[in-house]
């Protein structure tokens, strides 16, 4: 059955949004004042000792340092798994004979966690960001890959035939009908593979190294500062969202200049 509500205007779609996330605070503060009288600790993760564990660290600018750390992190893998899902992305979409022969293993290989390879990848490439980068690439490139490939092949075939009758070559194909083309697809798998990124980046960090937000999550456990633990979790929160919000207003921006064209 076909809903007949009307779509709710930014205002409205701001207000419930705001409600939302005040009903999320309230569950929050609830559920810790509950856990208080088993989990003295529990005190600790409350709204108002973590967001003032959160300002507290900020203007120390003792974050500022493991932010960076984490956001230069994903870039790297972010770039290293478009090197590698983009032109895999348009050799299996462009053709099906490969298409057959790499999908069983690109699905199965898709359906490993990049978890798993933690220890493998710190054996082979040793402690540092070395193994980070592999893991985050791992990770990312799989959506970048296969939204190339839908990209692909949803392609007007009467661009590539236009192209092709006026004699372009296979580089002027590529730049001028096939990229343009599936960049939308490209945008929308940079969005999903930075949710995944964002997720598979904290135990990451947790390999040996001596920065970043995962790092800092293990420090204050060790340290047992837990209302700076949960500030940590509530900044990881936030700038997660903020990533996810610039990959969306880009895909966006892409979508409505191409309906003006």
């Amino acid at each position: 059955m076909r809903s007949n509500s009307k779509t709710p205007g930014p205002l409205a779609r701001w207000t419930l949004g705001l409600l939302g996330l005040t009903l999320v605070v309230v569950a929050w503060w609830g559920g810790t004042w509950w856990l208080q009288a088993k989990v003295p600790l529990a005190a600790s993760l409350a709204p108002d000792q973590t967001l003032s564990s959160l300002y507290q660290l900020l203007i120390g600018n003792q974050l500022t340092e493991h932010v960076l750390v984490s956001l230069k992190r994903v870039l790297v893998g972010l770039l290293i798994a478009l090197a590698v899902g983009v032109p895999l992305g348009l050799a299996v979409g462009a053709s099906r004979h490969v298409e057959a022969g790499t999908g069983i293993a690109f699905q199965f290989l898709r359906m490993i966690s990049p978890l798993s390879w933690m220890p493998i990848a710190v054996m082979v490439l040793g402690v540092g960001d070395a193994p980070i980068y592999f893991l985050l690439a791992f990770a990312a490139v799989w959506p970048i890959l296969l939204n190339t490939v839908a990209g692909v092949h949803q392609l007007d075939p009467r661009w590539l035939m236009l192209g092709q009758s006026l004699s372009a070559t296979r580089w002027e194909l590529l730049c001028r009908i096939v990229l343009p083309g599936v960049l939308g697809h490209i945008l929308t798998g940079i969005r999903l593979a930075i949710g995944i990124v964002w997720i598979v980046l904290v135990p990451c960090e947790m390999l040996g190294v001596s920065a970043g937000l995962g790092y800092f999550v293990l420090d204050t456990r060790d340290r047992l500062a837990y209302s700076e633990l949960m500030a940590v979790i509530l900044l990881i929160g936030a700038l997660g969202f903020a990533l996810d919000g610039a990959a969306r207003a880009l895909h966006s921006r892409w979508t409505h200049s191409k309906r003006g064209e």
